[in-house]
Formats: C-alpha cells, sequence, structure tokens
C-alpha cells in the first residue's frame, strides 16, 4: 500500500533552507569543514526529513536521477572545459594571450591597461586566481614602484581579474551558472555582454581618471621575467592563435557548444604538435591531468600548471552532490513552496531581478562560497522567471553578479580571503576601488528599472498559471 504523500508547511520549507545556510555557513567557516563534507551533511539531513513525508528511498533516488539527468551536458562541461585548457596552454595560444597582454601595459596608462590585460587574461584563462595570483603580483609591484595607492592597484586587479570568472565560457562558475538555471553556455554569456559593455567603457574611465596623476617609476623585473620566461618555453606568435580565433567565430555563428569545444581541443592539439613540438601521447594524458611546466619562474609555473579533467574534479563533485539535494528539494516540494510565496509577493520584474541579486549575495555571504549560492539561487528562481515573463539569460546574469562577482568584496569567502592573503591589502581598503565589481551591478539593475536590457519570454509563456500549489501555513 502506497503511503500518502504529505506537502511541506511554508514553515518548514523555509527552515530547511535556513538550515542548509547555518549548516554551510558555521560548519565552513567557524567549524573548519570542507564545503563538500558539509554539502553531504545537508544531503543526509534533507534525505531523512523527505522520507517522513511519505517518500521511499526509491522515489528520492530517482528524484536525484531525474536532477542529474537534465544536467548530463553541462556535467559534462566541465570535462571539455578542463581539456580545452590544457591543451590551449600546450599549444601555447594562452601563453602568447598573456605575453602580448602584459607587453601591452603603458606606464602612463598602468590603471586602465592593468585593468584590460587582467580581463583578456582571466577571460582566456577562466580564473581569476589564476590571474590575480601571477600576473596581479606583478603588476601590484609596479604600481605600487610607480608611487600609486596599493588599495587603488588591488582594485584594479580584482575588477580585471573577476572579469573571466563572470563572463568566460571557459570560467567553472559561468558553466555552474548556465547549468543551475539550465540554459545553453553561450546564451548565458551572450545575455552578460548586454550590460557588459557599458560597464567596461565606466570602468576604463574611471581608471584613466584615477590614474592620470601618476608617473612610472618603479622596477618592472619580475614583468620583464615572466615574458622572458614565456618566450623562452612557448613560441609565441600569430599562429598559435588560431584555436581560440576559430572557437569564437563558431559561436559568433552559434555552432552549439560541445561541437565547439571539441573542434577548440582538437585544434589546440594540432598547434601544440606543430608550433610547440610537443609529444602526442603527452598531449593525450594531458586531456586528464592537465598541462605541467617546470619554468624556473614560480609566477608562470603557477599560471600555466592548469587545465585537465582532474582540475575539475573538484568542482565536479560539488556541482554533483548539489543536483542530488535540488532533486530531493524540488520532489518533496520544498522549493515549489518557497516560489509560490515569492511569486505572490512580487509582481514588478524589475524587483525580481533586485531580490535574486540580493539573495545571490546573502547566499554567498552565509555560505562563504559563491558556488553554492549559484546552486541555491538558480534552483530558486529558474522557473520564476519565464511564469514573470523574463528570459532565463536575465536570471543567471543576475545570479553571478550577485554570487561571482560580490565573492571579491566579502572577506569570508574563499575569493575574498585569497585576495587578501596574495595582494596583502585587506577587503575593507580596496572595496571602493574595485570599479568593475561595483559598476556591473548597478547597470543591471539601473536598467532593468528603466526597462533596458530586460530579455523577454515569449508571451505565451509568460502567461502560462502556474501549477496550483497546497500550502500548509503552519
Amino acid at each position: 500500500m502506497e503511503i500518502e504523500k504529505k506537502k511541506p508547511s511554508i514553515l518548514m520549507s523555509v527552515s530547511v533552507f535556513i538550515g542548509m545556510l547555518l549548516i554551510l555557513s558555521l560548519g565552513v567557516i567557524f567549524g573548519g569543514l570542507d564545503i563538500i563534507s558539509a554539502l553531504m551533511i545537508c544531503f543526509v539531513l534533507i534525505f531523512v526529513l523527505s522520507l517522513t513525508y511519505g517518500y521511499s528511498i526509491d522515489e528520492l533516488f530517482a528524484a536525484m536521477g531525474k536532477s542529474l539527468g537534465d544536467a548530463t551536458m553541462s556535467l559534462f562541461f566541465f570535462f571539455l572545459i578542463g581539456m580545452l585548457m590544457a591543451m590551449w596552454i600546450a599549444s601555447g595560444t594562452i601563453p602568447t594571450l598573456i605575453y602580448y597582454g602584459l607587453n601591452s601595459i603603458s606606464p602612463a596608462l598602468f590603471l586602465p591597461l592593468g585593468f584590460f590585460a587582467c580581463a583578456v587574461v582571466s577571460f582566456v584563462t577562466g580564473t581569476s586566481w589564476g590571474t590575480a595570483g601571477t600576473i596581479g603580483v606583478a603588476l601590484f609591484g609596479m604600481g605600487v614602484g610607480m608611487g600609486i595607492e596599493p588599495a587603488l592597484v588591488v582594485g584594479m586587479i580584482v575588477s580585471g581579474s573577476s572579469f573571466g570568472d563572470y563572463c568566460s565560457p571557459l570560467s567553472e562558475t559561468t558553466v555552474l551558472t548556465s547549468q543551475s538555471v539550465q540554459i545553453d553556455l553561450y546564451k548565458h554569456v551572450e545575455s552578460m555582454w548586454r550590460t557588459l559593455l557599458p560597464s567596461i567603457l565606466i570602468t576604463l574611465g574611471v581608471f584613466t581618471y584615477l590614474g592620470s596623476g601618476s608617473t612610472a617609476t618603479g622596477n618592472v623585473d619580475e614583468t620583464t621575467a615572466i615574458l622572458e620566461s614565456l618566450s623562452g618555453n612557448f613560441d609565441i606568435g600569430f599562429m598559435t592563435l588560431i584555436p581560440i580565433i576559430v572557437v569564437l567565430g563558431l559561436s559568433v555563428f552559434k555552432i552549439p557548444t560541445v561541437p565547439t569545444l571539441l573542434i577548440g581541443i582538437g585544434l589546440g592539439f594540432i598547434t601544440a604538435i606543430i608550433n610547440q613540438s610537443q609529444n602526442p601521447i603527452a598531449l593525450l594524458n594531458m586531456l586528464n591531468y592537465g598541462y605541467s611546466l617546470e619554468s624556473g619562474n614560480e609566477m608562470v609555473d603557477t599560471l600555466v600548471n592548469r587545465g585537465g579533467i582532474q582540475s575539475m574534479m573538484w568542482t565536479f563533485s560539488l556541482a554533483f552532490i548539489s543536483m542530488l539535494i535540488s532533486g530531493m528539494l524540488e520532489k518533496v516540494g520544498y522549493l515549489k513552496v518557497l516560489i509560490a510565496v515569492l511569486i505572490d509577493r512580487i509582481v514588478n520584474k524589475a524587483l525580481l531581478i533586485l531580490v535574486t541579486f540580493v539573495t545571490s549575495i546573502l547566499g554567498c555571504m552565509a555560505m562563504a562560497e559563491n558556488y553554492l549560492s549559484v546552486i541555491i539561487n538558480g534552483s530558486l528562481f529558474k522557473d520564476v522567471y519565464p511564469k514573470k515573463g523574463l528570459d532565463k539569460a536575465v536570471l543567471s546574469r543576475t545570479i553571478e553578479e550577485g554570487s561571482t562577482l560580490a565573492a571579491f568584496l566579502i572577506p569570508w569567502t574563499t575569493s575574498g580571503a585569497f585576495i587578501v592573503a596574495t595582494l596583502g591589502v585587506q577587503t575593507f581598503d580596496f572595496f571602493q576601488y574595485a570599479i568593475f565589481l561595483l559598476v556591473e551591478p548597478v547597470v543591471t539593475i539601473g536598467l532593468a528599472f528603466f526597462g533596458i536590457g530586460i530579455k523577454a519570454k515569449h508571451k505565451k509563456t509568460a502567461e502560462k498559471p502556474m501549477e496550483e500549489i497546497e500550502v500548509e501555513s503552519t
């Protein structure tokens, strides 16, 4: 005889999410737990609680399987991107872009060109930490030597370094956000560029103004050492840029993501053999373990020793467990209860965007990590936006602004702590100089209240009534 299923109350649904936030925040921040371990505790507690609502073990695992099934293609992207990064480093594609980026920095325009160089490197590598910990360290030494305020230099570095984490197709957070919201990766990236262009122009303008009175008198030995190491270990030249040019071209013509990435991996493999004289067997192993180099320059080694499937496994594990939890939350109805409450109280599209931005920041603050904030907010709002007449791409863009960008300005998140430890300037000191991180969300929310940059869903989809939900009051 089948056990009757009960619906969770509003109080219980809220308690589940607050409980998750407390376990993750207290466990990770104060208890020293790894975030995946804390997530497993949440998994067990929600699993046991869900059994009390009349769901069998088989039914809950079936719900988890459905959640994973929906995310299969997105989870596979982690592997593709890991392989792509390994091949683009081995081929000299990424080293060439770094080399040209560093060469473009003019002492007269140190801040805007430094921001631009960090943005380019973070975009093509998909890593903010790697950019800040290598080129960022060199730029910090140069800037301080020029007499520029250290907090201002760090603000510039964080602004540029976070750019790639926010919008690069190679970034784990970019992929994770598109996965959580369940939209195409390139559609997510395309949506962000609607507000990125004005934000970039404003940021460049502000840094140009702030740096206009500075003169270059510092030591550039660190940058020179990086350039010499790159040119000594890689064949730097236009031919190595062919993989990224082709991939960007395919993206412009809307070629599906998976074939585009596979072509990029293949071109990187061929370019590595022709231009860098790499051994084919060694390259195949790099697809799994990533690129490895001992150049004698610690900064260069830190930047290029990455990529491969194994480098993505921590994020993959995090996403995998989160999808299991998401499946249970949706099956039992915790999410539906909260969504119903939100929909009843939010009638303005711009207000919905603002609420999403705020909850993304709060999630990041509570969990000390932007990954889970992305996943939870994606699960919470992914069905709300279409019902309110908004495209999911607007949701994914807003979540990235509230989670990925804000993480660098919260001292106790992993990103915030990394910046302080690496560059030696406290968050509250460089906060006001992280221009891009402050400007981008203001531009998005400001435009939203004026009805600009809001991508609408098809009218029929927007007017589709929400499924009727019976909610207990206690």
